[in-house]
């Protein structure tokens, strides 16, 4: 689809929003357009109110606070995984926020993989987060396998994405374990979960996905399709502050089983306080918790969640892939000839909440618009992630965005800064 590249068009795209009222609802930086949501998504007003609020109930209450107040901590994570559920398409018990990415990870591969006889392998991939493969590699060397032959990794066909007949082909029946991206964390491929959940179920293979990139993005149906586990952070696209707790889906077949890591809130939260040494764990979700929960920082996730309670994924989606097609749209008439190449899939069903932008000055283009007021992400060695967050981002945003790109590359203006990323990238 063709957009006008006018100005007065992104302006018309915005009054014609059904979200866009939410945009007061969060802290915008002065004077920066932020397209790093896919990172850390901002913070918002409601987040800031249910935090303050757990504050003031910790000074009100004292230890009370676990039981009392207007969010009792005790349940609290309970109650995140219900207002959470409906964003993978899960029953409410079939959630907890817990723990952290490679926490839940490290939690799901102790309770999922169980290598016997030649079924000793996991399947993963090539271009898998980093954090995911140190998780599975220790969870192998802990069965005392090497991960040189026991995991698999993959390949991508060209740098970019994968391709499900490869990832599929891979599940042979050697294979103990599958864990997989729904979404690539540097181009933005979403992949065709209900298609590999159903393969991995017709070889017998138990399988999980990495939600980081798409949770609060894009709808999931992770009961219906028959995934056996999920794991995410909510700190991207769900807004839940820096280093927030996190979340991990467990399909309702597995209940009953216990914990690979289990700790004192595993428990059935009726027998907890027995203090008996023969751990009763939670009939729900709630049994693949470890420790205590991390109160304050699961507190801004409540504000948040509301939001995404009220507006719907299904809506967010839509608007998410207006704004990510939009955007691909200004990229290909504005930068034309300008050593640019988009590297996510464009098609609607196989992209998730970013744009990836290829180019051979990324980390020096990168430092320009944060200069210019662009705040953008930067993945080595060639790759500007933009990611216009359907809650906050406008379409003006966008077409400014692009503008000032565009000047950008005209004037050479990445040349001033040295071609060496930041500490943090």
């Amino acid at each position: 689809m063709s957009f006008p590249h006018t100005r007065e068009y992104a302006q018309q795209l915005d009054r014609e929003d059904v979200l866009a009222g939410y945009r007061k609802e969060f802290y915008l930086p002065k004077g920066s357009i932020y397209l790093d949501g896919n990172s850390l998504g901002l913070m918002s007003v409601r987040a800031e109110k249910s935090l303050l609020t757990v504050l003031e109930s910790w000074r009100e209450y004292g230890i009370d606070g676990w039981t009392v107040g207007k969010y009792p901590w005790f349940h609290l994570a309970e109650r995140l995984g219900e207002m959470s559920a409906p964003l993978v398409g899960a029953s409410p018990d079939e959630v907890i926020v817990t723990g952290s990415t490679t926490i839940n990870l490290h939690q799901l591969t102790a309770t999922f993989y169980r290598p016997q006889g030649k079924r000793t392998k996991i399947v993963a991939d090539e271009l898998a987060f980093p954090s995911d493969i140190y998780a599975l590699k220790s969870q192998l060397r802990l069965h005392g396998l090497d991960p040189e032959d026991h995991l698999i990794r993959v390949k991508s066909r060209d740098g970019l994405t994968l391709d499900e007949e490869d990832l599929i082909a891979a599940m042979t029946d050697e294979v103990a374990l599958v864990v997989l991206p729904s979404v690539l964390y540097r181009s933005g491929q979403l992949l065709d979960m209900e298609r590999l959940t159903a393969a991995a179920r017709e070889r017998g293979i138990p399988i999980g996905f990495d939600l980081c990139h798409s949770i609060g993005a894009i709808p999931h149906q992770l009961s219906a399709w028959g995934v056996d586990f999920a794991f995410w952070c909510n700190y991207k696209y769900l807004n839940s502050g820096p280093g927030g707790v996190a979340g991990l889906y467990v399909n309702r077949m597995h209940f009953g089983r216990e914990p690979g890591l289990a700790g004192w809130f595993s428990s059935n939260k009726e027998v907890q306080f027995d203090m008996s040494h023969q751990l009763t764990p939670a009939d729900y979700a709630g049994a693949y918790q470890i420790g205590t929960p991390h109160i304050l920082s699961l507190a801004p996730l409540i504000g948040s969640l509301e939001m995404f309670a009220e507006a719907g994924i299904e809506s967010l989606r839509e608007k998410s892939l207006r704004l990510t097609r939009y955007l691909m749209e200004m990229i290909g008439h504005h930068l034309t000839g300008m050593g640019f190449t988009i590297g996510n899939p464009v098609e609607d069903d196989r992209r998730g909440g970013h744009v990836c932008l290829i180019h051979e000055e990324a980390v020096r283009i990168c430092k320009a618009l944060k200069e210019n007021g662009v705040v953008p992400d930067f993945r080595a060695p060639d790759i500007i992630r933009l990611a216009p967050v359907a809650f906050y981002t406008s379409f003006e945003e966008v077409w400014k965005a692009v503008q000032i790109l565009k000047q950008i590359m005209e004037e050479k203006q990445y040349e001033r800064y040295e071609k060496k990323r930041g500490v943090v990238a």
